[in-house]
C-alpha cells in the first residue's frame, strides 16, 4: 500500500479518537477479514444459507411457496392433485429442508465458536501479558519510592497487586468457591 493511499484511508478517521485506537480498529477489520477468506467453500456455503435463511424474505419465500402447493393441490384450480391434503410430500420436503438447514446452522455456528475460541485465547494472552507487565510496573514504581524515602501507608493494598497473578491459582480458587456455593444448596 502506498503512502497516499494510506493517508486516503485515515481521512476519515475520527478526531476524537487516537491513532492507536484506530490502528487497533484497522487491524481487528483486517484479521476479520482474512478469516472470512480464508473459509472453505463449503463453510461459504453454510454461511451463505444461514444468512439467507435469518432473514424475513426466507420466511416470505416459504409463505408464497406453501400457498402456491396447497392452492396447486386442493383441487380449486381445477388441475389434477400431485400432493392431495394431508400433503404428504410437502410435509417430507419441508422435514429434508429442515434437517439440511439445521446442518448448515450448526456448521455455520461450530465455525463462529473456533473463532470466538481464537479470539477468546488471543484477549486472555493480552490480558496476562498486561497483567505481568502491571505487577512488573508496580515493583518498579515501588522500588523508586524506596529510593525517595517515600513510606507506604501500612493498609495500602500495593503488596497483593504487585504478587504475580497466576491464571491457574485463579481458576482453581473459583472452582473451590463453586463448589462451596454448590455445596450450600
Amino acid at each position: 500500500m502506498n503512502n497516499s493511499r494510506k493517508e486516503e484511508d485515515h481521512e476519515q478517521d475520527n478526531p476524537a479518537l487516537s491513532n492507536v485506537i484506530e490502528r487497533n480498529i484497522r487491524t481487528i477489520i483486517q484479521l476479520r477479514q482474512k478469516a472470512a477468506d480464508e473459509r472453505s467453500l463449503q463453510d461459504r456455503i453454510a454461511d451463505a444459507i444461514t444468512f439467507f435463511s435469518g432473514h424475513m424474505l426466507f420466511v416470505y419465500v416459504h409463505i408464497v411457496w406453501f400457498g402456491v402447493w396447497i392452492l396447486l393441490n386442493d383441487g380449486r384450480l381445477g388441475l389434477p392433485a400431485f400432493d392431495p391434503f394431508p400433503y404428504g410430500l410437502l410435509t417430507m420436503v419441508v422435514s429434508l429442508e429442515a434437517i439440511f438447514l439445521s446442518t448448515f446452522v450448526l456448521i455455520s455456528q461450530n465455525r463462529l465458536s473456533e473463532e470466538s475460541e481464537r479470539r477468546a485465547d488471543l484477549a486472555l494472552h493480552i490480558d496476562l501479558l498486561t497483567e505481568h507487565e502491571l505487577t512488573r510496573v508496580l515493583q518498579m514504581l515501588e522500588a523508586i519510592q524506596d529510593k525517595m524515602g517515600i513510606v507506604n501507608d501500612e493498609d495500602s493494598e500495593l503488596a497483593d497487586l504487585e504478587m504475580e497473578t497466576k491464571p491457574e491459582d485463579v481458576l482453581a480458587e473459583i472452582e473451590r468457591l463453586q463448589q462451596c456455593s454448590r455445596n450450600k444448596k
